[in-house]
């Protein structure tokens, strides 16, 4: 980038652009596109093949809501038993619907892989830009690297239940969830480096799975599953950890909603791989958030109404509630294993998408100069239009990371909590920075998805609601935790924290401009 296009005193915004929506090219995508790079101040170098369907079938994918709802019921069930997890999760849908709508605000001004980081650059007081901005770079990447790693643990463990169910003599070990973590690592490194090019026809294919894998266990939870009385789903709360309060309880439990409906961003970091996407990208989260919101509830009521007796589903030697509550419903171990099979396939999709995410968001905070190695994982090679170094590494960090699981199951447990505190920090941040502007009357970037008079309220709303989450992520599962199952989270994330700073006084201030300083004047 030549310096003389570092112009931040003289950053954009334009008056309304006609409509640039025809198509220039297969990689640059549509004259809206080309003009918000050149604004922008990037250059575009991944081939612009997504369109709307497959970019809302990635972040479906990524969000997984009714799969994520299942696969945490134990820690819920625990923290406020069934009617605590129906209305924490109406109360996390409103929340997260703020921040959603919050975030595809920003995304339609300024659509780049960058997301949260970049936002804050462009969005942020001007003595503050550079700062901030950097710390929220490092906090994305920490993010969507724990998540990828979380996700793929997910599909492993999932397959180590499915093997305590069919065969009495298995027996339970961390190594073996470890090396399946890694295998199932290495084919989501294929599917995003040699066939990354197929990437947007797979996640076609999958969000149909994602629908039909919905009423694959819906249908037969419905048909054959006992049924729990109304009186007990909608008005019983349990405190089956002891914080000897049911409130306290309901409020810890609430990680289970707010991790089922995170990530609706992640088409953002990929927003430089979609045509039209100042237009099609908010869209994509807006309906990403109401399809995954109104299946998750849906399967949240059908998992209430048949979960049976909850201290028995509780203690499953499978590791897993679900699969506890398949197995009761069907009374067969070959329909639980068909079930929990959809579980399976739908958690290593949603692992493959967590990984694009992640690479992505490495690459461009990479290419702001945000990271050591910056030109390493910033380089695109020429032919695969994608960041090859940013997946490697994403792959090497999930593999390392699985090794935790082989000490303890718990402590890799934690990852979940990382990426959850790390992510929801990026929003927090972000979306108090527009509200800012708005709260100074500043002038926005133009945008094709706007909040309109009612962005300053929903702003607000939306960062109180992600403020209490953020504090009840960290809590541990029960008031009395040893250190085997105290929520080390707040411990990773501050040791991340410290890096980046301690980097940042060091280094990072003399190479980091920030997103802004290239910002440019479209006339």
């Amino acid at each position: 980038m030549d310096k003389s296009s570092k112009t931040h005193e003289t950053q954009v915004y334009p008056d309304d652009i006609p409509d640039g929506g025809a198509v220039v090219g297969e990689k640059d995508g549509t004259m809206d596109d080309v003009k918000d790079m050149q604004r922008m101040g990037k250059e575009q170098q991944f081939r612009r093949n997504f369109g709307f369907l497959s970019i809302m079938g990635f972040a479906m994918i990524l969000m997984s809501t009714w799969e994520s709802q299942l696969g945490t019921a134990g820690f819920a069930l625990g923290n406020g038993g069934t009617a605590g997890i129906v209305y924490m999760y109406i109360a996390c849908a409103i929340g997260m619907s703020l921040n959603i709508v919050s975030m595809a605000e920003m995304a339609s001004m300024a659509p780049t892989a960058g997301g949260q980081y970049h936002w804050v650059s462009e969005f942020a007081p001007r003595r503050a830009q550079k700062f901030i901005s950097y710390f929220i770079g490092w906090v994305c990447v920490l993010g969507w690297q724990a998540g990828s790693a979380s996700s793929v643990f997910l599909a492993a463990t999932e397959i180590q239940g499915l093997l305590v169910l069919n065969y009495d003599s298995y027996v339970y070990k961390y190594w073996h969830g470890t090396l399946l973590t890694i295998a199932i690592t290495l084919v989501c490194g294929f599917f995003n480096t040699v066939l990354a090019k197929r990437l947007p026809l797979v996640e076609g294919l999958v969000l149909f799975l994602h629908i039909a894998g919905f009423f694959g266990i819906l249908v037969p939870l419905w048909v054959l599953a006992p049924r729990t009385p109304s009186k007990q789903v909608w008005t019983v709360f349990e405190d089956a950890n002891g914080w000897g309060n049911i409130g306290l309880a309901c409020l810890v439990g609430m990680n289970s909603p707010v991790l089922s409906l995170l990530g609706a961003d992640a088409a953002t970091h990929m927003s430089e791989e979609l045509k039209n996407a100042s237009k099609i990208l908010p869209r994509a989260m807006v309906f990403t958030a109401i399809f995954n919101g109104a299946l998750g509830f849906i399967m949240v009521i059908t998992f209430c109404y048949t979960v049976g007796n909850v201290e028995q589903v509780l203690s499953t030697p499978t590791g897993y509630p679900f699969i506890q509550v398949f197995y009761n419903a069907t009374q067969s171990k070959g329909g639980a294993t068909a079930m929990v099979s959809i579980m399976i396939a739908l958690s290593t999709f949603g692992a493959m998408t967590n990984m694009a995410t992640g690479s992505r968001q490495i690459f461009a905070f990479a290419r702001d100069r945000g990271v050591p190695f910056s030109s390493w994982f910033a380089h695109v090679p020429e032919g695969w239009d994608i960041p090859l170094n940013g997946v490697i590494f994403t792959v090497a960090v999930s593999c390392l990371l699985s090794l935790i699981n082989i000490g303890s199951q718990i402590a890799f447990n934690q990852l979940t909590s990382l990426g959850l505190c790390a992510l929801l920090s990026s929003y927090i941040v972000s979306i108090s920075c527009m509200a800012l502007k708005r709260i100074r009357r500043e002038r926005l970037l133009p945008s094709k998805f706007s909040l309109g008079r009612y962005g300053l309220a929903i702003n607000l709303l939306s960062v109180g609601f992600l403020l209490l989450a953020f504090v009840m992520i960290f809590f541990p599962p029960g008031p009395n935790p040893t250190p085997q199952t105290m929520n080390w989270a707040v411990l990773v994330y501050g040791g991340v924290v410290i890096f980046s700073l301690t980097y940042y006084v060091f280094r990072g201030r003399f190479r980091y401009a920030g997103p802004v300083e290239y910002v440019r004047k479209m006339v």
